[in-house]
Formats: C-alpha cells, sequence, structure tokens
C-alpha cells in the first residue's frame, strides 16, 4: 500500500549512522508513494545553514530523493499559531512563569515521559496577577491545562504498525508546554501540525517517541486533525548498546563517506533488506 511517510531531522548537527537508518526506513515504507522531507528548525540558536546542507548531502548520498519543496518549521510559525489561538480559545492554555529552579524547588514530582510533571503553580493565577507579570516581561511558557483538555473526551487509541492499537494515556505528560515566549511552538505541537499539514498517513520514527504519541493523539483530536498510522522502529546503538547522538562524531555519514564506506554497505550493516 503507497503511504506518505516524512523523514524530519533538526540541522543542529551532522547525521549519523541512526539517520541513515530512519531516512531509509521512511522511504521504504512509503511503498512507492510519498516521501518527504521535513527540517525541524525552529531552535535558531542551535541550527545551522551548514548542518541543512550537510543534511541534503548526506541524503543525496545514501540515495534517497524527496518530494519539492523542503517543509521548514521555520517558515510556518503561522500555523502553529494558529493552532495555539484555538487551544486558547478554547480555554485549554494558561501562562506558566516559572522557571526550571522553581520546579525544582517545590519539590519531588512524578516523572513523565518529558521529565517531572509540573505541579501547576501558576494554574490558578488571578487574572490580575498573569496581567501584572506579562505587562513586567516575565518570562513564560503556555502550557495545556490537561485536566481541562482531557475531561469528557472519548477514549483515544493510535495505530502502531508493531505494537497494535494503542490506548492514548496523555495523561502521563501534565501540563506540557506547548509554547515558550523565545520559542513560538514546542516539537509536539510542531509535527502535529506538520504531519497533518503534509497529508502524512504513516509517521516513521524511533521506539524513544513512542511515548509522544500518546500526546500527539491528543493534540489531533483537540485540532481535529487527521489520525497517521505509526511505526516506531528499533533503535540504533553504539558497541555498548547506547543510542547514537550527533556527538558520536565517528559514526557521522559523512566521516563514514571519508572512510570509503558505501551505502550498499551501510544498509548491509543496518540490516536494511
Amino acid at each position: 500500500m503507497a503511504e506518505t511517510t516524512r523523514f524530519a531531522p533538526s540541522p543542529t548537527g551532522l547525521l549519523h549512522l541512526g539517520h541513515a537508518y530512519a531516512a531509509w526506513f521512511a522511504q521504504d515504507a512509503a511503498s512507492g508513494g510519498r516521501f518527504l522531507l521535513r527540517l525541524e528548525d525552529i531552535d535558531r540558536t542551535r541550527c545551522r545553514a551548514e548542518f541543512e546542507t550537510a543534511i541534503f548531502a548526506d541524503l543525496a548520498w545514501l540515495g534517497l530523493a524527496w518530494e519539492q519543496p523542503v517543509r521548514r518549521q521555520s517558515e510556518h510559525l503561522a500555523q502553529y499559531q494558529a493552532a495555539l489561538d484555538r487551544l486558547a480559545g478554547a480555554g485549554l492554555l494558561y501562562p506558566c512563569f516559572c522557571s526550571r529552579a522553581d520546579i525544582a524547588a517545590a519539590g519531588a514530582a512524578p516523572q513523565g515521559p518529558d521529565g517531572p510533571i509540573y505541579p501547576g503553580t501558576c494554574r490558578s493565577l488571578a487574572a490580575g496577577e498573569i496581567d501584572r507579570r506579562l505587562a513586567a516581561g516575565v518570562p513564560y511558557a503556555l502550557r495545556l491545562d490537561m485536566a481541562r483538555a482531557t475531561a469528557g473526551m472519548a477514549p483515544l487509541r493510535f495505530t502502531d504498525r508493531e505494537a497494535g492499537t494503542i490506548d492514548a494515556l496523555p495523561e502521563q505528560f501534565g501540563d506540557i508546554v506547548l509554547a515558550r515566549k523565545e520559542m513560538p511552538t514546542s516539537y509536539h505541537l510542531a509535527v502535529t501540525v506538520d504531519d497533518a499539514a503534509q497529508g502524512v498517513t504513516l509517521v516513521t520514527r524511533g521506539r524513544d517517541l513512542l511515548p509522544a504519541t500518546h500526546l500527539h493523539r491528543l493534540l489531533q483530536a483537540l485540532l481535529d486533525l487527521p489520525v497517521p498510522d505509526y511505526h516506531h522502529h528499533r533503535l540504533i546503538t553504539d558497541a555498548g548498546g547506547r543510542r547514537l547522538a550527533k556527538r558520536d562524531r565517528d559514526l557521522t555519514l559523512a566521516s563514514l563517506r571519508a572512510a570509503g564506506v558505501t551505502p550498499a554497505e551501510l544498509r548491509a550493516r543496518l540490516a536494511i533488506g
């Protein structure tokens, strides 16, 4: 069955062996359908033009061909803002002025998929106090009021091509951050909006991101977005079993290419048919 899939790296470093696996997996999963490339470049403090250029070079070397134009998240801020406006209009967002130190000082909190679950300190701030802090320019984040967002909602599910049908449990995230004053959208909101905007029918990504799908399923329901299928694939690790990261310079595609490794040898090494 032909699918629309995507590979969505961030231009914050060089691609490594794990990226090659994810990109090949996404293209193969398209089964002759559409294979898209998306650059998740919202973090302008870490994204670099040279890394974007390197991504294109690495993927071309791997023999990948993607549909044009490439979607850059930085060019679609209005879409993310529209989603935030819709959630705010439904009374589901509130500004949070807590710093990480403030949250840590509030005491031990249970751990969610993204770290400690926010204790809700700013959830019930009076409107006047919120206005005062905003006027004073106090840094803030926009959080999703999880209790309100899930109140009265029918059970949500999503399908993973390996694990089958999964009940979505977004409550495990608590009041997740969806935007910050200096960052117009979060990863969770942006990828949910992007996948819908691009018509992605099958989201392929590493198993480490399976928990995030619980939250993305809720955002799809709140924003009336289509629900794709998912395939959370295995992770590529080093000899010690540690998941690869961009700091693993000896396993970057550029270094492997310079060492004379061929794409065919990489596919064999990664056990890709």
